[in-house]
């Protein structure tokens, strides 16, 4: 059976993924927002490698055609290219495409092009599949992989010497080459049986989530020992091999940190449990007027705009809602234009929008505080006013995660989409579920890549559902806030 270079990784790290994906692919899962951008980016860095090799011919993907591609890459070959892009080869029952092939001397070199920032183990195999192919059809010089150099800088055009970096990986694709072809003969052998007996375990994710995840665990219900707070995945698999999958199964000497036991009992009573000391030390701190602030970032793996680095954390949007001492509550907020480095511009009305005096409060303050200085060393004409908002913050997951109050629909997570519905269930002012955007990672996403829409009216719908998101990312901390002043009294 004919296996392709992602086909050969995904048996690598599980073959009954490898079998479903041959035999039962209706049981896959929808790729998230994440694997598309990703996607995306991987696709950025490509054509941005080839300028490495100009004047390449590129092979056109199609996928029925298999045989066709083959044939122009040979015939490419034949007729003296220098370089090919997507040469396709198929041999030794596998199917590859070479993103980028180059003519050296009397051989041709292997260029393997990733959106990260470093080589992982996992690219190895990536290129040893390729060369298993290739070797007895021409002769190949050095194996490379390109990826990003996370430390470049844009300033003015894109360097794309400076932005790209290429590690010579060939001896470890020789050293590789045994393992690969004892994994194809066990590949081809299992896929000539039933699907295997393979249990879920930590190879569900690494090095990549499965795509038959919600196939594999759908036995495991929720909540399940997997979500108990920050437990070694290999304790929770211990527990899993032990026959210990719900909460009530797990033995009352089982040793459990405080947020965890908790976690377990407030599920087994459903039952809230409330700390008031804890409560009411958070809320000392908090000086009016209050400014419940939320930042919205995109990343680039191409830098678009100087002074910018590969993914680096670019904010384009905030929300923020202002309680004074009589209980007035107004809302201001900034979207930056897709087309343009939004980040002067925020600075500036975020200086305007926030109060001079009284707290700022985040939900994890760490990346707004993050943020901002980050923006001070950008800007050194605002840096001092800038870092002096850092003093202000106050983080609003600090008496939920000193357990001030635990609601036992948290199970274990201090999220603020964990905690909000569980607090709030019945709210539709408050449920994520009703918007387009429904988290950060979704926000981050769309506008990465609002500027390459044409159409105007989507652009525009786009974009209202960004303001919607960002505006309920505050609201709930206000209500959050109100919520622990009331148990508080």
């Amino acid at each position: 059976m004919l296996l392709s270079k992602s086909q050969f990784i995904r048996g690598l790290q599980c073959h009954k993924s490898l079998w479903l994906y041959k035999n039962k692919p209706a049981l896959r899962g929808k790729a998230s927002s994440q694997t598309e951008s990703l996607f995306n980016d991987g696709y950025s860095v490509g054509s941005y490698a080839k300028q490495l090799f100009p004047g390449g011919i590129e092979i056109e993907f199609t996928p029925d055609d298999f045989a066709g591609m083959v044939s122009k890459t040979a015939d490419l070959i034949n007729q003296g290219a220098e370089t090919i892009y997507e040469a396709a080869f198929k041999q030794k029952n596998v199917f590859v495409m070479v993103d980028i092939l180059h003519k050296s001397g009397d051989g041709w070199d292997i260029y393997e092009v990733k959106a990260s920032t470093e080589t992982k183990p996992t690219y190895i195999y990536d290129s040893a599949i390729q060369y298993y192919a290739l070797s007895d059809v021409i002769k190949i010089n050095k194996v490379c992989v390109v990826h990003i150099n996370s430390q470049y800088v844009r300033q003015g055009a894109l360097d794309v010497k400076s932005l790209l970096t290429i590690d010579d990986i060939t001896d470890a694709v020789l050293a590789k080459q045994d393992d690969v072809e004892v994994s194809l003969k066990s590949m081809a052998k299992m896929l000539k049986s039933d699907m295997p007996e393979i249990d879920i375990g930590q190879h569900c994710s690494d090095p990549y989530e499965c795509d038959f995840s919600g196939h594999c665990w759908n036995h495991i219900p929720k909540p399940s020992i997997f979500n108990l707070y920050r437990m070694n995945k290999n304790k929770k698999f211990d527990l899993y091999h032990d026959g210990i999958i719900e909460y009530k199964d797990i033995p009352d000497d089982y040793s459990l940190n405080k947020t965890q036991r908790l976690q377990v009992d407030s599920l087994k009573n459903n039952k809230s449990t409330v700390d008031v000391k804890v409560i009411n030390n958070f809320l000392e701190k908090i000086k009016y007027p209050i400014s419940f602030f939320d930042f919205e970032t995109f990343q680039n793996a191409i830098p678009r705009f100087d002074n910018q680095r590969p993914y680096m954390q670019m904010p384009f949007q905030y929300s923020l809602h202002i309680i004074d001492k009589k209980g007035d509550l107004k809302h201001l907020e900034y979207l930056g234009d897709e087309n343009t480095d939004p980040r002067r511009e925020l600075c500036e009305k975020m200086l305007k929008d926030l109060p001079k005096s009284g707290s700022i409060v985040a939900y994890s303050q760490s990346f707004e505080i993050t943020r901002i200085r980050e923006l001070a060393d950008l800007f050194p004409d605002l840096h001092d006013k800038l870092i002096a908002l850092t003093s202000r913050f106050v983080d609003l997951i600090v008496p939920f995660r000193k357990l001030g109050y635990y609601h036992p629909g948290f199970d274990g997570s201090f999220s603020i989409k964990s905690v909000l519905p569980a607090i709030f269930p019945d709210d539709p002012e408050l449920d994520y579920k009703k918007l387009d955007i429904q988290n950060g990672g979704m926000a981050m996403d769309v506008f990465a890549n609002l500027h390459l829409l044409i159409d105007q009216i989507k652009r525009d719908e786009i974009r209202n559902n960004l303001l919607a998101y960002c505006h309920l990312d505050t609201l709930a901390m206000v209500r959050l806030w109100q919520k622990l002043c009331e148990v508080a009294s």
